[in-house]
Protein backbone atom coordinates (compact mmCIF):
# COMPACT_ATOMS: atom_id res chain seq x y z
CA UNK A 1 0.00 0.00 0.00
CA UNK A 2 2.80 2.38 0.41
CA UNK A 3 4.40 1.83 -2.86
CA UNK A 4 0.50 2.48 -4.08
CA UNK A 5 0.35 5.40 -2.20
CA UNK A 6 3.54 7.14 -3.01
CA UNK A 7 2.98 6.05 -7.05
CA UNK A 8 -0.48 7.72 -6.99
CA UNK A 9 0.62 10.84 -4.71
CA UNK A 10 4.12 11.69 -6.14
CA UNK A 11 3.49 10.75 -9.59
CA UNK A 12 -0.03 11.50 -10.46
CA UNK A 13 -1.30 14.22 -8.13
CA UNK A 14 2.80 15.79 -8.04
CA UNK A 15 2.18 15.94 -4.08
CA UNK A 16 5.60 17.44 -2.75
CA UNK A 17 7.09 17.92 1.10
CA UNK A 18 9.78 20.04 0.13
CA UNK A 19 12.34 17.38 0.66
CA UNK A 20 14.00 15.65 2.88
CA UNK A 21 17.35 17.24 3.46
CA UNK A 22 16.96 19.01 0.04
CA UNK A 23 16.12 15.45 -1.30
CA UNK A 24 12.58 14.89 -2.79
CA UNK A 25 13.32 11.47 -3.99
CA UNK A 26 10.68 8.84 -4.57
CA UNK A 27 12.10 7.39 -1.57
CA UNK A 28 12.42 9.96 0.47
CA UNK A 29 8.44 10.71 -0.20
CA UNK A 30 7.30 7.46 1.25
CA UNK A 31 9.15 7.94 3.86
CA UNK A 32 6.94 11.11 5.44
CA UNK A 33 3.93 9.26 3.98
CA UNK A 34 4.62 6.35 6.40
CA UNK A 35 4.55 8.21 9.43
CA UNK A 36 1.07 9.47 8.44
CA UNK A 37 0.22 5.80 7.65
CA UNK A 38 1.90 4.51 10.85
CA UNK A 39 -0.35 7.04 12.77
CA UNK A 40 -4.02 6.75 11.17
CA UNK A 41 -2.91 2.87 11.14
CA UNK A 42 -2.74 3.02 14.96
CA UNK A 43 -6.00 4.90 15.22
CA UNK A 44 -7.95 3.10 12.69
CA UNK A 45 -7.28 -0.73 13.49
CA UNK A 46 -8.48 0.44 17.12
CA UNK A 47 -11.78 1.74 16.08
CA UNK A 48 -12.61 -0.43 13.53
CA UNK A 49 -12.36 -3.53 16.03
CA UNK A 50 -13.83 -1.68 19.19
CA UNK A 51 -17.55 -2.07 18.30
CA UNK A 52 -17.21 -6.08 17.96
CA UNK A 53 -14.85 -6.81 20.48
CA UNK A 54 -17.74 -7.28 23.18
CA UNK A 55 -20.06 -9.06 20.60
CA UNK A 56 -17.21 -11.33 19.58
CA UNK A 57 -16.76 -12.31 23.14
CA UNK A 58 -20.18 -13.22 23.78
CA UNK A 59 -19.44 -15.96 26.20
CA UNK A 60 -16.95 -13.06 28.35
CA UNK A 61 -20.32 -11.23 29.11
CA UNK A 62 -22.76 -13.95 30.12
CA UNK A 63 -20.81 -17.10 31.50
CA UNK A 64 -17.45 -15.28 33.35
CA UNK A 65 -16.83 -12.65 35.10
CA UNK A 66 -14.35 -10.87 33.65
CA UNK A 67 -13.33 -7.30 33.27
CA UNK A 68 -14.35 -6.32 30.03
CA UNK A 69 -12.70 -3.23 30.21
CA UNK A 70 -10.21 -4.84 29.13
CA UNK A 71 -10.66 -5.49 25.59
CA UNK A 72 -10.15 -1.98 24.55
CA UNK A 73 -6.90 -1.98 25.86
CA UNK A 74 -5.93 -5.12 24.35
CA UNK A 75 -6.82 -4.23 21.22
CA UNK A 76 -5.01 -0.82 21.35
CA UNK A 77 -1.99 -2.59 22.41
CA UNK A 78 -2.42 -4.59 20.01
CA UNK A 79 -2.42 -1.69 17.29
CA UNK A 80 0.26 -0.12 19.00
CA UNK A 81 2.24 -3.45 18.20
CA UNK A 82 2.09 -3.42 15.23
CA UNK A 83 2.90 0.11 15.32
CA UNK A 84 6.27 0.04 16.86
CA UNK A 85 6.86 -2.63 14.42
CA UNK A 86 6.53 -0.36 11.31
CA UNK A 87 7.91 2.25 13.13
CA UNK A 88 11.31 0.34 13.40
CA UNK A 89 10.68 -0.30 9.54
CA UNK A 90 10.41 3.35 8.83
CA UNK A 91 13.57 4.35 11.34
CA UNK A 92 15.92 1.22 9.49
CA UNK A 93 14.58 3.09 5.63
CA UNK A 94 15.31 6.41 6.91
CA UNK A 95 18.88 5.49 8.00
CA UNK A 96 19.64 3.41 4.53
CA UNK A 97 18.04 6.30 2.70
CA UNK A 98 20.04 9.28 5.11
CA UNK A 99 22.90 7.53 6.57
CA UNK A 100 21.46 8.92 9.87
CA UNK A 101 18.69 9.39 12.04
CA UNK A 102 17.87 12.10 13.67
CA UNK A 103 17.85 12.44 17.97
CA UNK A 104 14.60 13.92 18.41
CA UNK A 105 13.08 10.32 17.40
CA UNK A 106 13.41 9.60 20.70
CA UNK A 107 10.86 11.77 21.52
CA UNK A 108 8.66 9.15 19.57
CA UNK A 109 6.51 7.86 22.02
CA UNK A 110 5.68 10.95 24.08
CA UNK A 111 4.04 12.04 20.83
CA UNK A 112 1.84 9.05 19.92
CA UNK A 113 1.03 8.79 23.91
CA UNK A 114 -1.64 11.15 23.81
CA UNK A 115 -3.08 9.59 20.92
CA UNK A 116 -3.04 6.56 22.51
CA UNK A 117 -5.30 7.70 25.01
CA UNK A 118 -7.51 9.28 23.13
CA UNK A 119 -8.02 5.92 20.52
CA UNK A 120 -8.56 4.18 24.05
CA UNK A 121 -11.42 6.49 24.99
CA UNK A 122 -12.98 6.28 21.76
CA UNK A 123 -12.70 2.45 22.03
CA UNK A 124 -14.59 2.13 25.34
CA UNK A 125 -16.99 4.29 23.48
CA UNK A 126 -17.80 2.40 20.10
CA UNK A 127 -17.21 -1.14 22.16
CA UNK A 128 -20.23 -0.33 24.33
CA UNK A 129 -22.17 1.24 21.53
CA UNK A 130 -21.49 -1.82 19.48
CA UNK A 131 -24.03 -3.78 21.44
CA UNK A 132 -26.52 -1.69 21.37
CA UNK A 133 -26.31 -0.38 17.93
CA UNK A 134 -25.14 -3.14 15.76
CA UNK A 135 -24.31 -1.23 12.19
CA UNK A 136 -21.60 1.15 14.45
CA UNK A 137 -19.07 -0.97 13.02
CA UNK A 138 -20.11 -0.28 9.39
CA UNK A 139 -20.43 3.33 10.10
CA UNK A 140 -17.20 3.59 11.87
CA UNK A 141 -15.23 2.02 8.54
CA UNK A 142 -16.67 4.88 6.46
CA UNK A 143 -15.59 7.54 9.16
CA UNK A 144 -12.22 6.24 9.13
CA UNK A 145 -11.98 5.90 5.57
CA UNK A 146 -12.63 9.88 5.70
CA UNK A 147 -9.98 10.80 8.24
CA UNK A 148 -7.75 9.17 6.04
CA UNK A 149 -8.11 11.74 3.28
CA UNK A 150 -8.94 14.79 5.61
CA UNK A 151 -5.85 13.89 7.81
CA UNK A 152 -2.32 15.25 6.23
CA UNK A 153 -1.14 11.89 5.44
CA UNK A 154 -0.87 11.82 1.46
CA UNK A 155 -0.33 15.83 1.88
CA UNK A 156 1.52 18.57 4.06
CA UNK A 157 -0.92 21.15 5.51
CA UNK A 158 0.51 23.62 4.11
CA UNK A 159 -0.75 22.61 0.71
CA UNK A 160 -4.22 22.85 2.23
CA UNK A 161 -5.75 26.33 1.19
CA UNK A 162 -5.73 28.79 3.98
CA UNK A 163 -9.74 28.82 4.31
CA UNK A 164 -9.97 24.81 5.03
CA UNK A 165 -6.78 24.94 6.90
CA UNK A 166 -8.81 25.46 10.24
CA UNK A 167 -11.20 22.49 9.56
CA UNK A 168 -8.04 19.96 9.08
CA UNK A 169 -6.47 21.34 12.36
CA UNK A 170 -9.30 20.24 14.42
CA UNK A 171 -8.87 16.45 13.05
CA UNK A 172 -7.39 14.85 15.99
CA UNK A 173 -4.69 13.11 13.74
CA UNK A 174 -3.54 15.46 12.18
CA UNK A 175 -1.62 17.38 15.06
CA UNK A 176 -0.16 14.07 15.86
CA UNK A 177 1.06 13.66 12.49
CA UNK A 178 2.51 16.83 12.46
CA UNK A 179 4.75 16.43 15.44
CA UNK A 180 5.03 12.30 14.56
CA UNK A 181 7.27 14.26 11.04
CA UNK A 182 8.97 16.80 13.45
CA UNK A 183 10.63 14.42 15.35
CA UNK A 184 11.37 11.71 12.90
CA UNK A 185 12.14 13.34 9.78
CA UNK A 186 12.54 17.13 9.99
CA UNK A 187 14.80 16.54 13.27
CA UNK A 188 13.02 19.43 15.29
CA UNK A 189 11.77 19.30 19.00
CA UNK A 190 7.42 18.33 19.73
CA UNK A 191 5.38 21.19 20.46
CA UNK A 192 5.42 20.50 24.55
CA UNK A 193 2.51 23.07 24.57
CA UNK A 194 0.78 21.74 21.86
CA UNK A 195 1.22 18.06 23.63
CA UNK A 196 0.55 18.79 27.04
CA UNK A 197 -2.69 20.43 26.02
CA UNK A 198 -3.83 17.12 23.70
CA UNK A 199 -2.97 14.90 26.46
CA UNK A 200 -5.04 16.50 29.08
CA UNK A 201 -7.64 16.62 26.74
CA UNK A 202 -7.46 13.06 25.81
CA UNK A 203 -7.30 11.92 29.29
CA UNK A 204 -10.30 13.80 30.06
CA UNK A 205 -11.93 11.99 26.84
CA UNK A 206 -10.74 8.58 27.95
CA UNK A 207 -11.92 9.09 31.35
CA UNK A 208 -15.92 9.57 29.60
CA UNK A 209 -15.21 6.86 27.52
CA UNK A 210 -14.99 4.50 30.42
CA UNK A 211 -17.22 6.07 32.62
CA UNK A 212 -19.35 5.48 29.69
CA UNK A 213 -18.38 1.92 29.10
CA UNK A 214 -18.94 1.39 32.91
CA UNK A 215 -22.52 2.34 32.80
CA UNK A 216 -23.89 0.60 29.90
CA UNK A 217 -22.42 -2.45 30.68
CA UNK A 218 -25.07 -3.59 32.72
CA UNK A 219 -27.43 -3.57 30.06
CA UNK A 220 -24.80 -5.84 28.07
CA UNK A 221 -26.83 -9.14 28.91
CA UNK A 222 -30.10 -7.84 28.50
CA UNK A 223 -28.84 -6.93 24.55
CA UNK A 224 -27.05 -10.05 23.92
Amino acid sequence: MLTVYTFVFSEIFKSRWGGVGGDDSKTQFAVVLFVGMIVLSLFSEVVNRAPGLILSNVNYVKKVVFPLEILPIIATGAALFHSLISLGVLLLAFALFNGYLHWTAIFTPLVLFPLVILTLGLAWILAALGIFLRDVGQTIGIITTVLMFLSPVFYPVTAVPERFRAFIMTNPLTFIIEQAREVLIWGHLPDWVGLGIYTFAATVFAWIGFALFQKTRKGFTDVL
